[in-house]
């Protein structure tokens, strides 16, 4: 059984035979129902870029816990030069720890420092899609007849992101069994309707609206 817990904005949590964080922006973040301070066992935790709002306390659940940061080459040596044990990796590329497989996909979007990815993630017979920050692109296509997903997450939020109409097309292009909005509400600028989202989807996928601290089994 594999549980995935929405903790607010992108940052997520899969819990399988090891614990993984994405994108765990938790400080600062207004709809966050946890706080770094609280996250005491982590064993990868993955930043899909280096803006603020997904990095976010990736390096220091990483120091507190042990866990091994997983992001794009320039990110990895940022964070060793921290003392963090670290995984770069790049566009393409496809690490496995401990059982684990990560593979790092492109996403259309900017970043502080190297590029902005998204990741593929198998881990107990389930494999999870989560994009970082995207724009709508057509190898999302290849994505879905490359990987058999169970779960994507989706950002619907809009301006810095998909918007609920490049969202929908998104699903379209991966085929996921089921669909998560992430990426929205946040703040007053990525304000959107997840129910419209999901009304939109129809049959091409199931959508699950999650509040953030609520969780799905896969």
């Amino acid at each position: 059984m594999v549980r995935v817990i929405f903790l607010g904005h992108s940052a997520v949590c899969i819990e399988s035979s090891k614990i993984i964080y994405i994108d765990p922006f938790l400080s600062g973040n207004p709809i966050a129902r946890i706080s770094p301070e609280q996250i005491n066992t982590a064993d990868i935790v993955i930043a899909t870029h280096n803006h603020a709002d997904h990095i976010g306390d990736a390096f220091e659940i990483c120091k507190k816990t042990r866990a091994v940061l997983v992001g794009i080459h320039e990110i990895a040596v940022e964070a060793e030069s921290s003392g963090i044990r670290a995984e770069g990796m790049n566009i393409g590329g496809t690490i496995n720890i401990e059982g684990v497989i990560i593979n790092m996909v492109n996403a259309h979007h900017s970043s502080q420092n190297g590029h902005a990815a998204g990741v593929v993630i198998e881990t107990e017979g389930v494999t999870i899609y989560h994009p970082g920050d995207t724009g709508l692109f057509g190898d999302m296509r290849i994505i879905g007849e490359f990987f058999d997903i169970d779960l994507a997450f989706l950002p619907i939020g809009d301006r810095y992101t998909m918007g609920i109409k490049s969202a929908v097309k998104a699903v379209e292009y991966l085929k996921p069994k089921k669909a998560i909005p992430i990426h929205y509400n946040t703040f007053p600028i990525i304000q959107a309707d997840p129910n419209k989202f999901k009304e939109l989807v129809g049959s091409l996928a199931e959508v699950t609206i999650l509040d953030p601290g609520e969780s799905i089994e896969l």
